[in-house]
């Protein structure tokens, strides 16, 4: 047999050198696709912690407004959570009765409304209430408690020859009968496009009741209404109660859109400002396009320079 040429030992040499050396040049790269992987999938399964803000508004109608606000912070910005699902319960003891659900709107807000003879108050009188969002793919659940005794709050408007004014009465019905609520600040609003506007405010004396001025000079809509609120906020107890009322108090405004006068201050100004702006701008306007006109007349008369027949 014919000896293996040293040649050949150093080719295999060389090739099983640089399949070593293209192995431990790939390794570190598969280690860092996979730890890239890893975390993407780390970064899909990760989701969004809502936020859940729960009140309520006991009404003069003995019912109840259970009113969710839903948000979140994402990537650094606060959003509003539009069509999501609160359910509200009442919890007594250790057992959860489900009162109903509403979907949130555009605002992240959502109101359910119940009535009062739907709630047993507990030993103590309160009523143990509780808002759940029960999450989804890409985010998680939330839920929040409130508690509150039942109370109501009356509105009664009283005019007296040109003296417009309020009475409102506030009563706890905790215990079942009602007791005046003594030094409690009580808001007097009127309703606005946007939001209410505070017109004044009173409290309540050893009776529970407390009167308030209203303006005989409000504007309302065009038969005159206006909604006045009365409005208890954030008490420790009874939480919000708001009572409403309405009254031909207010300035007839109409809604309908009309003519304006021409005035300096409307769109229409009057003719004389119009006529006296016509003629400064004209006379201004008009001066330019003389001089326009006089520099190309004397561009047109500039003399030329005569050529001869040496000068060719």
């Amino acid at each position: 047999m014919k000896p293996i040429a040293p040649t050949y030992f150093k080719s295999f040499r060389q090739l099983a050198i640089e399949m070593l050396l293209f192995i431990f040049i790939l390794l570190p790269f598969s280690t860092i696709a996979q730890d890239e992987g890893a975390a993407t999938d780390e970064e899909e399964v990760s989701l969004i912690s809502p936020s859940l803000q729960f009140i309520s508004t006991q009404k003069n109608d003995k019912s109840i407004d259970l009113k969710a606000n839903m948000s979140a912070k994402v990537n650094g910005n606060f959003m509003k959570l539009a069509y999501l699902k609160v359910t509200f319960y009442q919890v007594k003891d250790e057992d959860e009765k489900e009162l109903g659900f509403s979907i949130t709107d555009k605002a992240g807000k959502s109101i359910f409304n119940i009535k009062a003879e739907e709630l047993t108050p507990d030993k103590e009188g309160q009523i143990n209430l509780k808002a759940v969002f029960a999450g989804n793919k890409a985010m998680e659940s939330v839920e929040e408690e409130l508690s509150i005794k039942r109370a109501l709050l009356d509105i009664t408007p009283v005019k007296e020859d040109s003296l417009l004014s309020v009475q409102v009465k506030l009563a706890d019905l905790s215990s079942g009968e009602e007791k005046p609520v003594v030094d409690a600040t009580i808001g007097i609003f009127v309703k606005r496009l946007f939001r209410p506007l505070k017109i004044g405010e009173g409290t309540t004396d050893e009776n529970g009741e407390a009167t308030i001025e209203i303006p005989n000079n409000l504007p309302g809509n065009d038969k005159g209404d206006i909604t006045l609120i009365a409005r208890l906020d954030e008490d420790e107890f009874f939480g919000n109660l708001e009572a409403s009322a309405v009254e031909k108090w207010g300035v007839p405004v109409s809604e309908t859109i009309q003519a304006q006068p021409r005035a300096l201050w409307s769109k229409n100004p009057p003719i004389w400002m119009l006529v006296t702006f016509i003629i400064l701008m004209t006379v201004v306007w008009g001066h330019y396009i003389v001089i326009i006109f006089e520099l190309f007349r004397l561009r047109k008369e500039e003399p030329k320079a005569q050529t001869n027949a040496t000068n060719l």
